[in-house]
């Protein structure tokens, strides 16, 4: 059996290739609709007054087989599968692409094998500090085991033969669902502290999407499904705390600025007094300088431009 490389999915496979007889299609639409029909119109006309047991005797069973014969007919496209049944018996799964004729007997579900889209609408989850966010996901998934897919899941039954693939689709959202909620539950939206380095789900960025698709992985390998991309496409505090988040995101911005600002005024006072007094362009008492300090600090941490107050007293 094969195993899928992913981590995230261990399951052994359970499908294995249909290895009956599959005639091609077009050799049998010669059997099937000329030379039946023709036997049968010839046992019709030369033996229906003369041996007319013989006649329908003979002809019956040939009509059987021409209805038969009718029902073998499939046509199957890329990236499709038909996984075979033969009187409640696994045999197998076809998947060669083409025009073939197989046996009537067999139950054939229609599988597509394509790789589908499915976008998770935001749902309400508590992070790690038990906010209430808003998150979503878009999600790309497709059948890797018919076997599963068919047999291990409720399909809520088929009709005229294919697999209903909205009961797949389905168990997809609803354990995407909880993956979702489940990795929501492990991170914080954001963090306050600069000195955090905590992953968060806001700067998690793939690292986030990598453990979400290696969960949703956990729970659709029972299935028969595999992810292809799990990625967050929406996040945002829950409406009831947005404004509140929304000022605190404000009040942090502002004090970080404010952080950078002063850090940067006080280099520029310490060059200028540094730069004055190497260059001895002029000496400064204790005071002089506490109140240089002051007036550099003002100006230089000031949201408003200073305006300057020129100093004529004469002393």
């Amino acid at each position: 059996m094969r195993t899928n490389d992913n981590p995230g999915t261990t399951r052994e496979l359970k499908e294995t290739s249909y290895s009956s007889w599959a005639i091609p299609g077009f050799s049998m639409l010669f059997f099937t609709f000329i030379l039946i029909p023709a036997i049968i119109a010839w046992l019709m006309s030369s033996y229906a007054e003369s041996m007319p047991g013989l006649a329908f005797g003979v002809s019956f069973p040939l009509f059987i087989l021409f209805v038969l014969g009718c029902m073998g007919y499939v046509v199957q496209e890329p990236n499709e599968a038909r996984v075979m049944i033969f009187f409640g018996k696994y045999v197998g799964t076809f998947s060669k692409v083409g025009y073939f004729w197989l046996n009537p007997f067999i139950t054939r579900r229609k599988l597509s094998l394509r790789v589908r889209n499915m976008d998770i609408e935001p749902i309400k989850v508590n992070d790690k500090q038990g906010n209430p966010v808003m998150i979503g996901m878009v999600l790309v998934w497709k059948i890797r085991d018919t076997y599963r897919a068919v047999f291990d899941i409720d399909s809520g039954g088929a009709a005229n033969g294919a697999f209903n693939m909205r009961a797949l689709e389905s168990f997809v959202r609803i354990q995407s669902d909880a993956a979702l909620r489940e990795v929501t539950g492990k991170f914080a939206y954001d963090t306050t502290d600069s000195s955090n380095t905590e992953l968060t789900l806001r700067d998690g960025g793939e690292e986030i999407n990598e453990l979400l698709e290696h969960k949703i992985n956990e729970r659709l390998s029972i299935a028969g499904m595999e992810v292809v991309e799990a990625r967050i496409n929406y996040l945002a505090y829950a409406p009831e705390i947005a404004a509140v988040m929304l000022r605190r995101q404000q009040a942090t911005a502002i004090i970080s600025a404010r952080e950078k600002i002063v850090e940067g005024a006080v280099s520029m006072v310490d060059m200028a007094l540094s730069k004055i007094e190497a260059d001895k362009i002029a000496e400064f008492t204790p005071q002089q300088k506490a109140a240089m300090v002051s007036n550099l600090l003002v100006v230089l941490c000031s949201d408003e431009p200073a305006t300057p107050v020129l100093n004529a007293a004469s002393n």
